[in-house]
């Protein structure tokens, strides 16, 4: 049976690089779409956009493309995308995946569930930055894609682009926790992952608050959508079936 897709970026990507995550996933007979959310655009001002302009551009792709009972996958940042949509397009959408990705509670913002180091030094670079954020290369070779050589590593930040600090500080309101909406959940969990720290991990600390939600597990760093495309596929279908 075809499910409908979509997989929702983080933070500095854009839907152009899940691509090959989606083309795996569709040679399975699924049909798979991969917006860029507003504030990850080439043209878009990083310095006026915040979480509910993303929030609201997705709720559009979605709406515009008419798609019913979507598997919504969120990576990382995408987790608070998802979240926000469900304000917005709940009637459309079978399942939500978190795919080690933020998980909000009612007034909360992205900055409140990372380590302070993260936050301290993206305050900096904001700062200097016109209220854009890039990842430092040092962080994504060794916390963010570190199942990759180093010529891969080096050859997918080159893909990344300025990211919108706003996305990060603007608290997310929800109509109902998370935990509480009729909807399945899944949380997919790649197990080398320490873009958090394992001493503030993406599960259990953030799944749980899911309430009920499927967990599925797989070795692989923050980055498997450039390291293991198709096995990254495999387990979001695992996460994202009925």
């Amino acid at each position: 049976m075809a499910d409908t897709y979509v997989l929702v970026h983080g933070a500095w990507h854009t839907g152009e690089l899940m691509e090959p995550v989606a083309e795996a996933i569709r040679a399975q007979g699924h049909t798979v779409h991969c917006p860029t959310l507003a504030g990850n655009r080439p043209h878009d001002s990083r310095s006026a956009i915040g979480l509910t302009e993303a929030v609201q551009s997705l709720a559009d792709y979605i709406a515009a493309h008419a798609l019913q009972d979507v598997r919504l996958v969120g990576h990382s940042y995408g987790g608070m995308v998802i979240s926000g949509a469900m304000n917005l397009v709940a009637e459309r959408v079978r399942r939500l995946v978190y795919w080690n990705a933020f998980v909000p509670l009612h007034g909360e913002c992205l900055n409140d569930m990372a380590p302070p180091h993260y936050k301290a030094l993206f305050d900096g670079i904001a700062a200097q930055n016109d209220d854009a954020v890039m990842l430092p290369f040092p962080i994504w070779r060794d916390a963010f894609i570190n199942d990759a050589d180093l010529a891969t590593a080096q050859r997918t930040y080159e893909m990344l682009n300025l990211h919108p600090y706003r996305t990060f500080t603007e608290p997310l309101s929800l109509r109902t926790e998370l935990a509480a909406l009729e909807v399945g959940k899944s949380y997919l969990n790649c197990q080398q992952d320490s873009a958090m720290p394992h001493s503030l991990p993406w599960h259990p600390r953030l799944s749980e608050r899911l309430g009920l939600f499927r967990l599925v597990e797989c070795p692989g760093s923050h980055e498997l959508c450039f390291t293991d495309p198709a096995l990254l596929a495999r387990k979001m279908i695992e996460a994202g079936r009925d």
